[in-house]
């Protein structure tokens, strides 16, 4: 499979401060890559180096092959083949839907007007061809900006935060029929997002982003079964902590012996994560015993607060729906070692 983008050890700064650090990373034609990462860890910078927005200080980016940018040179983002969707639409208010979507086109006027209104029946707006930007709803906005950027048949799709500004519903129906348009185009994408559930559901890659750097590149089975460090497993959902120091048999824990990862040696202080869903409760005696602090049913799932012996704080537990325990109530607890994490304390891990 062809290379769409090839991005190498890029970096830069604003004011002296560095805000993208000697990041690599490629995306196959026709794959999604989510670049995930807390509001100012640098990956809507990254985005922009690579439309041209920006200018590279460091670092080499190549589209489809073709060296596009590095410190020396930098192609015109017109001229990089790439199609762009934000946020904010930024569809021009004075120029109907057809309109906007043939505005990167090139000849005759009637051959423009063809494409535009053909790339709008694909995406279910056909009928509002001849409408302005502030006749439609913002879902539909959002999926004329999306035909803009796919009509001129881009070699590589940039997008920043494309659904964010929709509601929950609309937008689960607008990634869908964006998937769908980009798999039937086999465009390579690269898309910004802060939200793990949206990247999970979209990417076939996920790239976290933390302070600048790459952590860590995977599927988000990956990420979210081998999370590289406290701050990946983190930020895929909340995690109960617990340090303490390793043994030569494991780490001691108040609910037994926790395996060590490789690389960890004995009498290394250590931090270990489980997720509220690897946490087994149970009204038998049966393993740790636990008492519920407080029960809520979030729909699909209900969460519990635990006090367990030995914790200060208390933990979180996350059940099916149709399994709750009143509060006061003693109950058993079990750890999955499937959904348990050992790191060494502070430490700070890069992707391999």
């Amino acid at each position: 499979m062809s290379v769409a983008l090839s991005v190498e050890e890029l970096s830069h700064a604003f004011e002296g401060r560095p805000v993208v650090r000697e990041v690599s990373l490629a995306v196959a034609a026709g794959e999604i890559v989510c670049l995930l990462g807390p509001s100012g860890c640098g990956k809507t910078t990254t985005l922009r180096l690579v439309a041209g927005l920006e200018s590279v200080q460091a670092g080499r980016i190549a589209i489809h092959g073709e060296a596009v940018a590095d410190a020396r040179f930098s192609l015109a983002p017109e001229k990089r083949g790439v199609g762009l969707v934000f946020q904010d639409f930024a569809l021009f208010p004075h120029l109907s839907v057809a309109e906007n979507v043939a505005f990167g086109l090139h000849g005759a006027a009637p051959e423009r007007r063809g494409r535009a209104v053909a790339m709008l029946e694909r995406i279910g707006l056909g009928a509002f061809a001849d409408a302005y930007p502030h006749m439609l709803s913002g879902g539909e906005q959002q999926r004329v900006a999306l035909a803009r950027a796919l009509a001129p048949g881009p070699k590589l799709m940039l997008m920043d935060e494309p659904f964010s500004g929709l509601d929950v519903r609309l937008r689960d129906h607008v990634r869908d029929t964006t998937l769908s348009l980009l798999a039937e185009a086999g465009t390579g994408t690269l898309m910004v997002t802060h939200d793990p559930e949206e990247a999970m559901r979209v990417g076939d890659r996920i790239a976290v982003m933390q302070e600048g750097r790459l952590i860590q590149i995977g599927s988000a089975e990956d990420l979210y079964d081998r999370p590289v460090s406290p701050f990946v497993a983190r930020f895929f959902g909340e995690t109960n902590a617990f340090t303490g120091r390793a043994a030569a048999g494991g780490v001691p824990t108040p609910w037994g012996m926790v395996a060590l990862p490789p690389g960890i040696e004995p009498d290394t202080p250590v931090e270990v994560l489980v997720r509220p869903e690897g946490i087994a409760v149970d009204a038998k005696a049966s393993g740790i015993s636990a008492l519920v602090l407080e029960s809520r049913p979030l729909g699909p799932a209900t969460l519990l607060r635990l006090s367990l012996p030995g914790l200060a704080a208390p933990w979180l537990a996350r059940l099916p729906r149709h399994r709750s325990f009143a509060p006061g109530t003693s109950v058993s607890v079990r750890i999955n070692p499937a959904d348990t994490f050992v790191f060494p304390a502070g430490a700070v891990h890069l992707r391999p």
